[in-house]
């Protein structure tokens, strides 16, 4: 794409994009905050690309210099995508590469934030629950209902304890599901612009290793044993590594959906709607093991012929 008025359009999102993050938008728009500057970068060469993106930033500065921090600490993931679409890298690649640099920045960031500004996440933790239902608590004591919410101080640091401990699958999911929505839109923009961006396999084609069954068991087994440990790094471990390898059964569960429909030559809208029932119904995920363990697709292919 030459320097014409979608470059300066796509600059005027990208410093939309920025600026709502003092807005209660920002929970919103965060998942939408790397698609310009990727875009940008891939469609531009490196000289147009800075000239864009600098006045974004002279103006960010000129309003906070913390608009400056949060652009450069975005823009690492954008550069490491757009640097994929340019080499018209697998779209795999691409979402793991940025899935990865995401959760990179988030874990150096709660680093820094523990070495630099002694930042103890405990405590925010505690202190924004206690926030929390403090606000619950008070219209409930005006009616003389405190007792229905109310909670020692034991809970409460039970509570914080346990929200911390699936923090690194909340960082997982978060940095997967940004990327996988970047990936999502600025593929087809690209197309549309004549880039040539290779996209996802079909819904159909999703399965993951069968590795991921012995995955599972050992994860159960040693979450079996350290159930009450005082082993707080191996619970951790277990509180993270089973919920996620339950969502890897759950696509390989929609994969599975689509695939006999596909076979079956069933309404596009019917395994939809099975993908929204894997999802929203957690126990279907077990046809996904099911589906690893005993071939049903080439059960289901044979039937066919």
């Amino acid at each position: 794409m030459k320097y014409r008025w979608t470059s300066v359009a796509w600059s005027i999102a990208y410093l939309l994009l920025l600026l709502s993050l003092s807005t209660p938008f920002l929970i919103i728009t965060t998942l939408f905050m790397i698609i310009p500057a990727a875009l940008l970068f891939t469609t531009l060469n490196t000289r147009q690309f800075i000239l864009t993106i600098v006045p974004v930033w002279l103006v960010l500065g000129l309003i906070s210099p913390f608009y400056i921090l949060i652009a450069a600490y975005l823009i690492v993931p954008a550069l490491v995508m757009g640097r994929r679409y340019k080499k018209k890298a697998t779209a795999s690649s691409t979402i793991f590469a940025g899935t990865i640099t995401l959760l990179g920045e988030f874990l150096l960031l709660l680093l820094l934030g523990k070495t630099l500004f002694q930042f103890d996440l405990y405590s925010y933790v505690y202190d924004v629950l206690n926030e929390m239902r403090t606000m619950a608590l008070s219209p409930m004591q005006e009616f003389g209902m405190g007792s229905f919410l109310g909670g020692s101080s034991e809970d409460l640091s039970n509570n914080s304890r346990a929200f911390i401990q699936v923090i690194p699958m909340a960082l997982i999911m978060s940095s997967f599901v940004i990327t996988v929505i970047t990936h999502s839109i600025v593929r087809p923009i690209l197309n549309s612009m004549g880039y040539a961006v290779p996209k996802l396999k079909p819904a159909r084609d999703w399965r993951i290793p069968k590795s991921f069954i012995w995955y599972y068991l050992i994860a159960t087994v040693i979450q079996l044993l350290f159930f009450k440990s005082d082993n707080s790094f191996m619970v951790m471990i277990t509180a993270n590594l089973v919920p996620l390898l339950r969502v890897c059964f759950i696509i390989q569960t929609i994969g599975f959906f689509f695939f006999i429909a596909h076979e079956r030559n069933w309404n596009r809208i019917i395994p939809v709607m099975l993908a929204v029932m894997a999802i929203m119904l957690p126990p279907l995920w077990i046809i996904g093991i099911i589906d690893l363990v005993v071939p049903l697709r080439e059960m289901v292919a044979k039937s066919k012929r």
